[in-house]
């Protein structure tokens, strides 16, 4: 099935989580065993570049409120800070 950004985020300054445990995460937080993540670097601008976390699933995941309220709650219950941005859904 075809996926599409449904959240991206940053982690705080020295945090990192692996593809699997990403993974893990959002298909817990997504409920559905179709997703898949991604890590990206890019310019956050005065020369510094940062990894920015996308996850990706199908385009019809229903109830995205509910689904970032989970996902928020398993990252701060793992420890880590992230800080969301906006994604386009179309």
């Amino acid at each position: 099935m075809r996926h599409c950004t449904l959240f991206q985020f940053r982690l705080s300054d020295n945090q990192s989580i692996g593809p699997a445990a990403l993974r893990k995460l959002w298909a817990r937080a997504s409920g559905s065993r179709d997703v898949s993540v991604q890590r990206e670097v890019r310019d956050a601008g005065f020369g510094k570049r940062v990894p920015v976390y996308l996850l990706c699933g199908p385009p019809q995941l229903i109830q995205v409120h509910a689904v970032e309220d989970r996902l928020r709650e398993l990252l701060s219950g793992s420890g880590l800070i992230a800080i969301f941005s906006s994604v386009r859904l179309s």
